[in-house]
């Protein structure tokens, strides 16, 4: 009986590891593994930004039906008709822009070839492979982007179409007999009309017979009255309500503050109707930062067509276009303080969605901004057929069958801690306020910089070293008020958001001695609590520290107004091998 006990034992252990080395696999043969690919792959606390996970827990970019597909180690016909429809695009992409047909037989067994060998074990997320075989095409043709004609010639008949007299006297045609309610007030009235308005703009997205195709014909005022009557369905009043918009067949309990929108652009043509509810959204004062795809694919707008399609460059005329994809935290706080309400960024994909691969730019715009809109029936998939959850709600405008426009609404989840660069303010204002009563009351204001996260899973040791020793020092200096800052720490801060507070703190005026921890500290600290140094500890002063780096640059700055302030600890001329942190990270990003 124990035998058989341990056999049983024995095989599901077996079953357990032969498992968890096939979804390693997963993430390693689709380029999707950190470890592997540091480079390429966002660290997990990067992803932290903008995915809510467990503890343990990894993210996969792709549908839930799909990941379990991968998982089964079956013969999927879901799988195989999805790696199907991946090879029938490509192979249509060579059918129509390769001319030569000794060219065109060269591509097409290449493109098999290749096919074959990634979906031979069905390891392959569908649109890993043709994110592949695309750069096979393009490698092999040397055209940069085959649909850049196409996609300038929806967004002009797009911009033809709003331009029309037609439209323009159909989105101003209201029926006021039609209405169940008529507005008997100015508020109702302006109310109902921004509630319409917005309705007939997303309606519009619907119409991409207007734009796409052969033979695109300009609808005449009842043609776009017609497509002003198509239904808009699903959560239309979380939308509304989110970005402050009142309607008549709803109401808002709250019209909501100004909000930060990141806008996931999608298709050609579409993007000249999303800028049109953008540019709306913006006169009723949201902030909304527009994100295009880092490279070609298909038909989906990029950051390249931003910069060279005439069309969109006068859509987005009055927009910030911000090239940089690793922005630090301060530099984008500071750009969405500035005028302009609309700023354009790049994903730096080259898929619909993979937020594993998204650069730093697209994943600190997650986090800053306050909902995200997803746009059409791939970027749907990604974030609403998962199980996963995200740090922020997100909403999906997506078009149906016969032109019905769907909007979809997943909300963060109540456990997501979030801290705006609102609530850093005031907390720093607040330890600011803290300072000024302290030096009203004739005490000296003393800020101590040490190592926290610097040294990697040791940040409550390092807490609890720097408060027995600022403890020992409260014990020996009269009347001096020591601000501890391993005590404002909360969980759900990274240290990006730590050094925006306190940057604020720091150079308030306020501080008549900042002390930097020395290693004589560190060791006094083990003396007073009754033990020896780890070897972790030895040697290892502020230098070592990252937010110490930058701290000692904020300090030799503030000298520069204050130079009364009184600096304590190691010379500035060594705090040398420090410079930035880890994305999400507590520690530098060379650790």
């Amino acid at each position: 009986m124990d035998m058989k006990v341990d056999m049983k034992r024995e095989a599901e252990e077996n079953h357990k590891a032969a498992q968890a080395a096939w979804e390693a696999a997963f993430y390693i043969e689709n380029h999707l593994d950190h470890a592997a690919y540091p480079e390429e792959v966002a660290p997990p606390e990067q992803v932290g930004f903008m995915v809510h996970t467990a503890p343990e827990e990894r993210y996969y970019p792709c549908s839930e039906k799909m990941y379990q597909a991968i998982m089964g180690r079956n013969a999927s016909a879901f799988l195989q008709q999805r790696y199907g429809e991946v090879l029938e695009r490509i192979l249509a992409l060579v059918e129509d822009f390769i001319e030569k047909e000794d060219e065109k037989a060269f591509l097409k067994a290449l493109i098999r070839i290749k096919f074959q060998h990634e979906t031979r074990d069905e390891l392959m997320i569908p649109s890993r492979i043709e994110k592949r075989l695309f750069r096979i095409f393009l490698n092999q043709t040397n055209i940069v982007d085959p649909y850049l004609e196409e996609k300038y010639l929806r967004n002009q008949w797009a911009v033809q179409v709003l331009s029309s007299k037609e439209f323009k006297d159909a989105f101003d045609f209201v029926d006021l007999s039609a209405m169940k309610r008529p507005p008997v007030s100015l508020g109702r009235i302006r109310d109902n009309l921004n509630s319409l308005e917005l309705q007939r703009l997303f309606l519009m997205t619907g119409a991409s017979e207007l734009w796409q195709g052969e033979s695109c014909v300009l609808p005449d005022k009842e043609g776009f009255l017609e497509i002003f009557s198509r239904p808009l369905t699903g959560e239309v009043k979380e939308l509304f309500c989110f970005l402050g918009v009142r309607g008549e067949s709803f109401h808002c309990s709250d019209a909501g503050d100004r909000k930060k929108i990141l806008w996931l652009a999608n298709e050609a043509g579409e993007i000249i109707m999303d800028l049109k509810i953008i540019r709306y959204l913006a006169r009723l004062g949201h902030k909304i930062v527009v994100s295009f795809k880092g490279e070609p694919i298909f038909t989906k707008v990029d950051f390249a067509d931003v910069m060279e399609d005439r069309v969109l460059q006068q859509a987005l005329e009055t927009a910030r276009i911000l090239g940089d994809p690793e922005i630090s935290k301060n530099a984008l706080v500071d750009i969405l303080r500035k005028e302009e309400n609309i700023i354009v960024i790049s994903d730096g994909t080259r898929e619909n969605v993979n937020l594993l691969l998204a650069c730093t730019t697209f994943a600190r715009a997650f986090k800053e901004c306050d909902l995200i809109i997803s746009r059409g029936e791939e970027q749907r998939r990604r974030f609403f057929d998962t199980h996963f959850q995200f740090t922020r709600p997100v909403f999906n405008i997506c078009t149906m069958e016969g032109g019905r426009v769907d909007i979809l609404h997943k909300p963060a989840p109540p456990e997501v801690i979030r801290f705006s660069h609102f609530d850093l303010e005031r907390r720093a204002k607040a330890i600011i306020g803290q300072m000024k009563e302290a030096r009203e009351g004739g005490m000296a204001v003393m800020f101590y910089s040490g190592i926290i996260g610097s040294i990697p899973g040791k940040i409550d040791e390092a807490k609890r070293i720097m408060t027995v020793f600022i403890d020992h020092l409260r014990t020996l200096f009269a009347k001096t008020f020591i601000i501890n800052p391993s005590q404002y720490y909360e969980p759900g801060m990274d240290a990006d958001d730590l050094m925006y507070m306190w940057e604020i703190v720091q150079r308030s005026g306020y501080i008549d001695i900042w002390r930097f921890q020395t290693y004589e500290d560190i060791a006094e600290t083990f003396t007073l609590l009754g033990e020896k140094v780890p070897p972790e500890w030895v040697g290892k002063d502020a230098t070592y520290s990252t937010g110490c780096t930058k701290e000692m640059h904020i300090a030799m700055d503030v000298l520069k107004t204050n130079p009364e302030m009184q600096l304590m600890g190691p010379p500035a001329e060594k705090f040398m091998r420090r410079k930035d942190y880890g994305v999400g990270k507590m520690h530098d990003k060379k650790l």
